[in-house]
């Protein structure tokens, strides 16, 4: 099960744009899940239909609802075969990252994006075309934030969030079996740790670094190519 937090929410305009950002962001992590799973030779992720770009396929309806109204939910797994890969520890590693880099990739795209139309606000003044790109690049920006959330919750090394595939690839293989074996209670402590607020401050940290890198990149390309 892929889960997602992204904090709580509290105004409508907010809330409305946020559900839109969910069907983006969720639909394709999990397609990437499914896309690395198939070039490393595994069907599964075609063969139960996950190889789509129709949210429907993807999310969970109550985690999903659960995730747009409280900040905290989850998506449909994409089912993956290991036996097709090769390596099959370093396989699910790839399949595991494919997502969250997916989220960063979404979240350079939001912030040029951003960007560009702050500068473009700054232009209009108050204009109604002002307003209106004053919320499309608010939407910009918070595109950015969530799918950065994403991204860096998912990348947290407890079973079945993506980290946990990710550090695998480095564990011997008693550690590693180990350490899955956890997942059939990792439900129920990520809930209780979300809701004790334990991992705030591991996703603010992180996404202010991986924001300020994105905006560092963006700057320097541009000075470069001005």
């Amino acid at each position: 099960m892929e889960f997602f937090m992204i904090g709580r929410l509290f105004d409508l305009r907010t809330l409305l744009i946020n559900a839109v950002i969910t069907l983006i962001a969720l639909t394709l992590h999990e397609l990437a899940h499914g896309w690395v799973s198939g070039k490393l030779g595994d069907p599964t992720p075609k063969r139960e239909g996950r190889m789509t770009l129709n949210p429907l396929a993807h999310l969970d309806l109550v985690g999903t609802l659960l995730m747009i109204f409280t900040g905290f939910g989850w998506a449909k797994p994409v089912m993956v075969n290991p036996m097709y890969y090769k390596d099959k520890k370093k396989g699910m590693a790839l399949v595991g990252i494919a997502g969250p880099v997916m989220n960063i990739l979404l979240a350079f795209v939001g912030m040029i994006i951003y960007l560009g139309t702050a500068i473009a606000v700054l232009n209009a003044g108050g204009s109604m075309n002002g307003a209106f790109m004053s919320t499309f690049s608010y939407a910009m920006n918070l595109f950015a934030i969530r799918n950065l959330s994403f991204a860096v919750f998912n990348l947290i090394p407890i079973p079945p969030l993506d980290g946990s595939r990710v550090i695998s690839m480095f564990l011997p293989d008693s550690a590693y079996y180990k350490l899955m074996s956890f997942e059939r209670y990792s439900f129920i402590l990520i809930i209780v740790l979300s809701v004790l607020g334990v991992f705030d401050s591991i996703i603010g940290t992180g996404v202010t670094m991986l924001y300020n890198g994105i905006v560092q990149v963006i700057a320097h390309a541009a000075d470069l190519i001005l």
